[in-house]
């Protein structure tokens, strides 16, 4: 049952890992209505509507962005960043999705909003739980207000 409330929005630009969390996702039907961009600049584009993604009905919004830290471009604090800053944007959580687990990045993250800072495991059944588990808690435990 694709529809706007259950998009996920993955910004990765590692393919192994996307690859993982789409497939993670998949397992629990939770992928219906997925876009995967390849980094920050490309996120931003399909958010505001521009670029390629110009004239896309920005009222759909994610449900949830699974955002990288680390990536070419734009890196995730930037996303993240814009994305808390404006008011048609800010109110969708965001799950920093990283290898990172260094504390100014972790601060940072906070600082700027993020909902969730999840260290990405390298085992990968754990890295695959853990995405499925973040997918079932954002698209269908947590309550968000409709807009």
């Amino acid at each position: 049952m694709p529809n706007k409330e259950f998009q996920i929005l993955l910004v990765e630009d590692n393919m192994s890992d996307a690859m993982l969390a789409i497939r993670a996702l998949k397992k629990h039907n939770l992928a219906n209505n997925l876009v995967h961009v390849y980094d920050g600049a490309q996120a931003l584009d399909f958010l505001f509507g521009k670029g390629e993604y110009e004239g896309r009905n920005l009222a759909e919004k994610p449900k949830v962005i699974f955002l990288d830290l680390k990536m070419p471009k734009v890196d995730g604090l930037e996303v993240l960043r814009h994305l808390k800053a404006d008011d048609r944007t800010k109110g969708i959580p965001v799950v920093m999705m990283t290898s990172s687990k260094e504390e100014k990045d972790i601060a940072e993250s906070h600082r700027l909003g993020v909902n969730s800072y999840i260290v990405k495991p390298v085992d990968f059944e754990k890295f695959s739980k853990t995405v499925a588990d973040l997918g079932l808690y954002w698209l269908l435990v947590n309550q968000t207000p409709r807009e």
